[in-house]
């Protein structure tokens, strides 16, 4: 992971990337580094935010191309289960996208969201305001803990 902070903005992108993607990866340690190292708070906010935002329409996009064949067929996964699956997404709709940035359960949404074909428009939005309030979050804890130890 080190050097995706060598490579500063881009390496945050990717790392914000390949974290909302279906990949384990964790970018807050390298936005976290990059606030500690003097970066732009805002400008690593958003570079974080738009990575991890298009990772994860990237797993929306998966999901739309995904069918019921292939999950019978491939992943065992019986239609009557992922129906009442359906129900629960469909109650929820494009407001579970906000919670997309959410560890674990955050790729399953977003799949989900594109395989049950959940409005692009409403579902991109509500992504976008879910992550950018996490990286916010995140980076207001990391000014905060560096004021805070600081000698």
């Amino acid at each position: 992971m080190e050097f995706l902070t060598d490579w500063g903005y881009i390496g945050l992108f990717i790392a914000s990337f390949l974290s909302a993607t279906i990949i384990p990866f964790s970018s807050e340690f390298v936005l976290s580094f990059m606030i500690a190292n003097g970066f732009n708070f805002n400008l690593t906010v958003i570079v974080a935010t738009i990575g991890n935002w298009i990772g994860a329409l990237s797993s929306y996009a998966l999901g739309w191309l995904g069918n019921w064949s292939l999950l019978e067929k491939y992943f065992g996964i019986k239609r009557k289960k992922v129906y009442s699956f359906k129900l629960k997404i469909e109650r929820w709709g494009s407001l579970l996208a906000f919670f997309s940035w959410v560890p674990l359960f955050g790729d399953l949404i977003a799949v989900s969201l594109g395989f049950f074909k959940i409005d692009f428009v409403k579902v991109s939005t509500f992504m976008l305001l879910g992550k950018m309030l996490r990286y916010f979050i995140w980076a207001l804890m990391t000014l905060w803990g560096l004021s805070f130890f600081k000698l």
